[in-house]
């Protein structure tokens, strides 16, 4: 056999083995649609939202008011079930700071304990929630000032801390017309403190004229910083009450919570997933987790979501976990 006979026989040979593969490949669809689905399970996996699930510790108040469960276990707490965040709620501390009468050693000594608690466990420092420092909204401005200052304290802290924010309320009048200036003043101050920390100012739909989310849009809107912004909570949207106060007494009117939390999302530096109640499937009843959190998502938010369980019908781990495991599913 010559050179020549033998590349033509090389060549014929080649053809049929190259036949045979595109024709075995063709013969397995299962072979392409399992790369298919591969791909496009990567694909899906790439465009998911970076959200993760932080536990506000107002969801285990009553544990530590009215058991008497240490508040620095909070950390401990929330890594056994499964979180990555912290968010402090200042006022569970207060027995303890308020004794020292928020001395700049007391102040140390809380950051400490609560990062090395944090650091023990793996958990990012996401938010203090803080209250009874003053109202910040309140119309007379050298009162205002001073509600202002004392947060400046929690601010401090927060950095100290390795937390990204502090939330605030803005209470101190009923009245739109007087509350959106003061509201104005007021966050403009604590967030120019801020902005050199590296700390957000962040409101809650927390009571008031900040549970209408157009105002609270508006708020953000004039006070126009970067480091200003709301946490938009899925429960607090009552804006008049029976007894024309901010928390307690029945609620007689609410605002639209899927409108309010849209008109809030822009300006979102957290979201705290209220929850109350849940049917046998696991969905809460009181909010449509799934068309909320559709709301969340494409608003284009990425970052932590805060589990706060507020009800009576579980214990407060039952609820923490049964609203864990319904925000799991949702954005699954």
């Amino acid at each position: 056999m010559n050179r020549s006979n033998l590349t033509q026989k090389s060549i014929v040979t080649l053809i049929m083995v190259a036949f045979l593969g595109f024709y075995s490949c063709k013969q397995n669809p299962k072979k392409e649609s399992a790369e298919e689905t591969a791909t496009e399970a990567v694909a899906v996996e790439e465009s998911k939202p970076d959200i993760k699930l932080s536990l506000a510790q107002w969801s285990i108040h009553k544990m530590i008011l009215e058991e008497g469960v240490d508040p620095y276990t909070f950390a401990e707490k929330a890594s056994e079930w499964g979180f990555e965040g912290l968010e402090y709620v200042s006022a569970l501390y207060y027995k303890e700071l308020q004794a020292a009468n928020f001395s700049e050693e007391a102040m140390n000594n809380w950051v400490e304990k609560s990062k090395a608690e944090s650091e023990k466990y793996g958990l990012t420092n996401v938010l203090i929630m803080v209250d009874g420092q003053g109202d910040i909204a309140v119309p007379d401005e050298a009162e205002r000032t001073k509600a202002v200052e004392n947060h400046y304290k929690w601010v401090d802290a927060a950095a100290a801390l390795g937390c990204q924010s502090i939330r605030v309320n803005l209470n101190g009048s009923m009245d739109p017309k007087v509350w959106m200036p003061a509201s104005v003043a007021g966050l403009t101050q604590l967030a120019t403190y801020a902005k050199d920390k590296n700390i957000n100012i962040i409101v809650e739909n927390h009571g008031g004229p900040s549970s209408n989310a157009q105002l609270l849009a508006e708020v953000m809107e004039k006070v126009g910083m970067d480091n200003c912004g709301t946490l938009p909570d899925f429960g607090n949207f009552c804006i008049k009450r029976e007894a024309g106060d901010y928390y307690s007494s029945k609620c007689l009117e609410e605002y639209d919570r899927y409108k309010g939390t849209k008109e809030l999302m822009p300006y979102a530096k957290g979201v705290s997933a209220k929850s109350y109640s849940f049917d046998e499937e696991g969905y809460e009843t009181r909010v449509d987790y799934p068309r909320i959190m559709d709301i969340v998502l494409e608003s284009g938010y990425e970052g932590f979501v805060g589990v706060e369980y507020e009800g009576s019908e579980l214990s407060e781990e039952e609820g923490i976990l049964a609203t864990k495991a319904l925000l799991e599913k949702v954005l699954e």
